[in-house]
C-alpha cells in the first residue's frame, strides 16, 4: 500500500537554507515546499493543506511570530519555529502563540528531522485508537481523543494544537499524581528536557487558558510548589 508523504512548508528568507532543507527533507520521504516570506506562505496555503510548518522567526515583513498568530486563528496545523536568537524570550513567545516546538539556529538537519517526526507522531491520530476509549471525562470537560477536541459542558467543541493535546493526554493518564516539569516535558515531547528549560510552564499556562482557568485560581491543573503540577480531578473513560 502506497503512503502519501507528509507535506511540509519551510518558511525562511535564506535561499540556501530553503534549498538545503527542501532537498534533505525530500530525501527522507517528505514533500517539502518552500516560501521566502509570509506573502509566499499565504499563496501556498491557498492551494495546499500542509501537515506541518517550519517557520523562521526573523523574516522580512511579517515575522514568524505574526505568521504563528495568524495561522492559529484558523488552524491547528503543527508548527515548529526556528530562531537564531539565544534569548529565551523568543522561544517562550513562540510557544505562547501556539508553536508546537522550536529549534535554535544553527542546527543539524538531523535534529530538525527528529523534531518533525516527534511532532507528527504527537499530532496524528492513531488509527488503532479503540472506539470505546474515544471520550475521556474530567471536571466539566470531555476530550475527544480521535478528533482532538475539547468539549465543554454545553457540548461546544474546540480543537487542540498537537502540543496542547499531548500535554493534556499526559495529565489524563496520570490523574491526581504530581508530575515534575522534567517529567511532563519528557512524557509529552518524547525526549529529555534541556537544562533549565521552562517551556513546559508556558504549555501548562496555555492549556489552563484552553480550560478557562488561570494560574492563580486553577482548580484542574494545580501548581505544587517545588514539585511540579497535578491534575486535581478524577478521570473517567466513557463508553
Amino acid at each position: 500500500m502506497t503512503t502519501t508523504p507528509a507535506t511540509l512548508i519551510v518558511v525562511d528568507d535564506d535561499p540556501e537554507i530553503r534549498e538545503l532543507l527542501a532537498d534533505y527533507l525530500g530525501r527522507h520521504g517528505y514533500r517539502a515546499l518552500v516560501a521566502e516570506d509570509a506573502e509566499a506562505l499565504h499563496r501556498l496555503l491557498a492551494r495546499e493543506t500542509p501537515d506541518l510548518l517550519i517557520v523562521d522567526i526573523m523574516l522580512p515583513g511579517d515575522d514568524g511570530f505574526t505568521i504563528c498568530r495568524e495561522v492559529r486563528r484558523t488552524s491547528e496545523v503543527p508548527l515548529i519555529m526556528l530562531t537564531a536568537s539565544a534569548d529565551e524570550t523568543d522561544r517562550i513567545l513562540g510557544l505562547e502563540l501556539g508553536a508546537d516546538d522550536y529549534l535554535g539556529k544553527p542546527f543539524n538537519p538531523r535534529e530538525l528531522l527528529a523534531r518533525i517526526k516527534a511532532v507528527l507522531r504527537r499530532t496524528r491520530t492513531p488509527s488503532s485508537e479503540p472506539e470505546h476509549a474515544r471520550l475521556v471525562a474530567f471536571g466539566n470537560w470531555r476530550l475527544d481523543r480521535v478528533t482532538r477536541e475539547l468539549i465543554d459542558s454545553q457540548g461546544e467543541r474546540s480543537p487542540l494544537s498537537g502540543a496542547d493535546f499531548q500535554l493534556l493526554q499526559v495529565f489524563l493518564e496520570h490523574p491526581e499524581q504530581v508530575l515534575s516539569r522534567d517529567g511532563l516535558y519528557e512524557l509529552s515531547r518524547g525526549r529529555p528536557a534541556p537544562p533549565l528549560d521552562r517551556s513546559i510552564d508556558v504549555h501548562v499556562c496555555r492549556l489552563r487558558q484552553r480550560l478557562g482557568e488561570d494560574a492563580q485560581h486553577s482548580q484542574l491543573i494545580r501548581t505544587v510548589r517545588g514539585a511540579g503540577y497535578v491534575l486535581a480531578t478524577r478521570v473517567d473513560v466513557l463508553p
